[in-house]
């Protein structure tokens, strides 16, 4: 069998960079998607949009925390039956949650619509940026299901060994997103909305294909006779609370980035913070396409209690993360100026404040990979309560100490460097974590 051949490979570098390149590639043009907004929005209409398209990012977190617990959870949940040769059980439980993924989404957006204005009404924005937050949003909302659907289809092709497919769909979506944000923007004149319907379109081409694809009996997952098994859901969403948790403190914690650098350096600070955000996203995509593409091996070999494969594949994961992030971060450092100018010129306040940022924010490029790797390893070990303790702490406990006592002390310098902090408070919850189930799980 197909599967057989995949999962049953030797465990070599060779054989999980060939496995996990394509996802790394995926998450990478995924992080593109936000990029290219911000790359249009502050060279065609100004910083002042580029603040907004931050401002939002709260509630488009909300989305992204829903759809990445369904999908990690499910992938796992999923594929741990597989290992098990549940085979027809796991179909028809991956035909369950897609359906709970369509019917999350239009809740999601409709409660979206009626929450939108109270929620920038109480922020004491100018009017324009004000404006810019409801107008990016309202369009954005519109398109929840097709994020949902492509959140979890980009999981469940990589599963079912589909992972150049899903590829091609990322670069397809990022490429329709850049041409499309142009021909909004510069050529129909549609502003910042523009920006939000280039994304939602981009986004909806793996939506689609998935659809299609999971519609063929030959794949090793398609869609079965529905079959509501609440137990199933209620597992999904407990393994996959930790990457829930990790999206939504995110937004909770860009709120408070906004806030902190509203009363410390106005708009402009918000600005920074967008184009500081938007290089540790990337950073962040390669170590997030890393875990989510041996995910689906680890899960395996757990169901099917090969320690031996399970640990060598971990020990050797460890040490490419440890190259990426030596390279991510010599990176960051070396291109900081032409990569803030991409987004603000040296003459516009937001440029000094961003450059300064980055150079202190690149310490965290040195620890988020490692955090991000123990967490999606326990997720795919079926230990969601080990991985929740590591994300919600990571990303919330440590970043609410940090940004509550370093700004306090260092003013707007302690804004940035409490990612690193943060960072390196997880590091060492992670390793501890790591070898308290060691034996356990035989890694």
């Amino acid at each position: 069998m197909e599967k057989q051949n995949v999962y049953g490979k030797p465990v070599t570098l060779g054989n999980i960079v060939k496995f996990a390149v394509p996802t790394i590639a995926m998450t990478v043009f995924m992080s593109f998607y936000t990029m290219v907004d911000g790359l249009f929005v502050s060279n065609l209409i100004g910083t002042d949009a580029l603040s907004a398209i931050n401002l939002t990012a709260p509630v488009i977190q909300l989305v992204t925390a829903v759809s990445t617990m369904l999908a990690t959870g499910g992938s796992a949940v999923i594929m741990k039956k597989m290992g098990e040769r549940k085979t027809d059980e796991a179909k028809e439980d991956f035909t369950f949650l897609i359906l709970v993924n369509v019917i999350v989404g239009i809740v999601m957006c409709a409660a979206g619509y009626m929450a939108m204005d109270a929620v920038f009404a109480g922020m004491n924005l100018s009017a324009d940026v004000e404006g810019y937050c409801v107008e990016y949003l309202s369009r954005y909302l519109v398109f929840t299901v097709p994020i949902l659907l492509m959140n979890n289809f980009t999981l469940y092709m990589i599963a079912s060994e589909k992972a150049t497919l899903s590829l091609i769909c990322s670069v397809t979506g990022g490429i329709l997103n850049i041409v499309l944000d142009y021909v909004f923007i510069a050529g129909f004149d549609m502003g910042i909305s523009g920006a939000a319907v280039a994304t939602g379109l981009g986004y909806s081409v793996t939506a689609v294909v998935g659809l299609a694809v999971f519609c063929r009996k030959k794949n090793l997952l398609h869609f079965r006779k529905l079959v509501f098994r609440l137990k199933v859901l209620a597992n999904a969403a407990a393994n996959g609370c930790s990457e829930m948790a990790t999206a939504l403190v995110t937004g909770i914690i860009t709120m408070m980035f906004n806030w902190t650098m509203l009363a410390y350096a106005g708009e402009d600070g918000v600005a920074a913070v967008t184009i500081i955000m938007y290089v540790l996203m990337f950073a962040s995509s390669l170590y997030t396409g890393y875990s989510y593409g041996v995910a689906p091996m680890l899960s395996f070999y757990h169901g099917e209690q090969n320690f031996g494969k399970l640990r060598k594949l971990v020990w050797i994961s460890i040490k490419v993360i440890a190259a990426i992030s030596g390279i991510t971060a010599a990176a960051s450092v070396w291109l900081t100026r032409p990569l803030v100018s991409v987004f603000a010129r040296p003459d516009n306040p937001v440029y000094d404040l961003a450059v300064t940022g980055n150079r202190i924010c690149t310490l965290a490029l040195f620890f988020i990979g490692f955090n991000i790797f123990a967490s999606g390893m326990f997720t795919a070990l079926s230990n969601g309560i080990v991985s929740a303790v590591l994300a919600f702490s990571r990303s919330f406990v440590f970043m609410l100490a940090a940004m509550l006592t370093l700004p306090l002390i260092l003013g707007v310098n302690g804004v940035w460097l409490a990612t690193p902090a943060a960072e390196l408070m997880a590091l060492a919850l992670s390793a501890f974590m790591f070898l308290k189930y060691r034996k356990r799980y035989g890694y």
